[in-house]
């Protein structure tokens, strides 16, 4: 592929006019994988579709704008260039962090290959492993909400029942004590109240059934605003960017309005700990090509086009609990019980869907990419 990619580029840059062999610009644009030409001054000659989906512009609006604008002069793609500059050999880069005021990727692999018929230009093809790394997630999520579920079964047994003859216990004693002690019988019973309440949250885990339908995103997203605007997050603007093209997705709406509604009690949450002077969330959809899942116990794959998005303006995840933020009872919050995110988690994945977060000082998002209703449905 590196041969074709160079063939193409090279007969892209061999024209000084604005016209483009039409073999050229085909193959550079039905190429999957990113692709980027810049010139000896680091502005754009050219990318493909892929390469306009993966910097966020179009051609026509990277037409000679130099690469400082998508990313500081200091990355170190620059540095990479150089090297390919310098020596006239292909070099490759894994795990780069191109992180600009316009741009922010994670864990690019990014190959730089010279054109010597061109000096000083450079093509450069990126190869973005942030999916491989989501499904590795989904796979963790879901171990973790298997391990749950098993634990929740064995509480409801092995504590929930004892707890209920401690409660009652705890009642009689209330009745017969002296006034003084009756505090002590009191504290028995709110304890055991408690526990009773984090079983029955871990037991919303089991692997019950649930019927799935055509299920309209948008009013899911506007129930969950209207709530959150009532309640937890009446001092919050919510902003909505919804693409009202969408087909509806498969699933369940109550389980779609328990995620979301998860999501922005948090952002919520974390706007007021921080006191962000301006407290944004915003709610957005869109129509994204390109992931497919196996599902499980079946040889079919599931599309999953469909984007949802929560994104607030708080001071971001905490690096220390970012690697395993979808973990049963990981939580920065002192009175938290660590299972909201975790519960997510579980959801998402029963409904064959991956969620992603990307989070830095400033902005945090949630991101669920989620099935579309299939035609042969009922």
């Amino acid at each position: 592929m590196k041969n074709v990619v160079a063939r193409a580029a090279l007969n892209l840059v061999g024209r000084r006019d604005a016209s483009r062999p039409p073999d050229a610009a085909a193959v550079l644009s039905a190429l999957p994988v990113p692709v980027v030409l810049i010139d000896a001054e680091n502005r754009f000659r050219f990318l493909n579709h892929a390469g306009e989906q993966f910097l966020g512009i179009s051609a026509a609006q990277a037409a000679r704008l130099p690469l400082t604008d998508m990313v500081p002069a200091d990355s170190p793609i620059f540095l990479l260039i150089d090297q390919v500059r310098r020596h006239g050999v292909t070099v490759s880069d894994h795990d780069m962090t191109l992180d600009g005021p316009r741009l922010r990727k994670l864990g690019v692999t990014v190959q730089a290959t010279p054109l010597p018929e061109e000096p000083g230009a450079v093509l450069l093809a990126f190869q973005d492993a942030s999916a491989a790394r989501t499904l590795d997630r989904q796979l963790s999520f879901r171990s973790a909400a298997r391990s749950v579920t098993g634990m929740a079964a064995i509480l409801a047994h092995e504590v929930k029942n004892p707890l209920s003859g401690i409660r009652g216990a705890a009642q009689l004693l209330e009745a017969s004590v002296s006034e003084a002690d009756q505090e002590l019988a009191v504290l028995i019973r709110d304890e055991a109240d408690r526990i009773r309440a984090l079983v029955e949250r871990m037991e919303v885990f089991g692997d019950k059934p649930f019927d799935r339908g055509a299920v309209n995103i948008h009013r899911v997203l506007e129930h969950v605003r209207r709530l959150a605007h009532t309640g937890f997050a009446t001092h919050i603007r919510i902003h909505e960017v919804y693409d009202p093209s969408l087909p509806p997705v498969f699933g369940n709406r109550d389980q779609l309005v328990q995620v979301v509604l998860n999501l922005v009690k948090n952002a919520a949450e974390a706007l007021s700990d921080a006191a962000v002077a301006n407290p944004d969330i915003t709610l957005l959809t869109a129509y994204q090509h390109g992931m497919r899942l196996a599902v499980p116990g079946s040889a079919r794959r599931m599309e999953l086009p469909l984007v949802v998005t929560v994104r607030d303006n708080g001071p971001g995840i905490a690096e220390d609990i970012r690697a395993n933020l979808f973990d049963p009872f990981v939580t920065s919050r002192p009175a938290g019980s660590g299972l909201g995110l975790a519960l997510v988690a579980k959801i998402i994945a029963d409904h064959g869907g991956t969620i992603e977060v990307d989070s830095r000082p400033g902005r945090t998002e949630f991101r669920l990419h989620l099935p579309i209703f299939p035609d042969d449905q009922p």
